[in-house]
């Protein structure tokens, strides 16, 4: 991983930052003691934004999802006919 001195991150800051957004990272050192690491972000590609159904096949709905605890409601907001 490549090391740079901070004038040198501030001269060529464009060039590194493209690197590291293409996979590169590198190192901001002060006196020789690093002192951050720049990175890319993972960021989804355009038109791969995910929401809805993103846990499909994780998660296991049971058939009777709808009437569960219909018992218990009714005996604690049932309705007097």
């Amino acid at each position: 991983m490549e090391t740079v001195n901070i004038h040198e991150a501030k001269t060529h800051l464009s060039r590194l930052v493209e690197k590291a957004a293409k996979g590169e990272p590198f190192v901001i050192a002060k006196a020789g003691k690093p002192l951050v690491k720049v990175t890319s972000l993972e960021t989804p590609v355009a038109g791969q934004v995910r929401r809805l159904g993103f846990m499909r096949g994780r998660i296991l709905v049971p058939d009777d999802f709808d009437r569960m605890g219909s018992a218990a409601i009714e005996r604690l907001f049932g309705v007097d006919e």
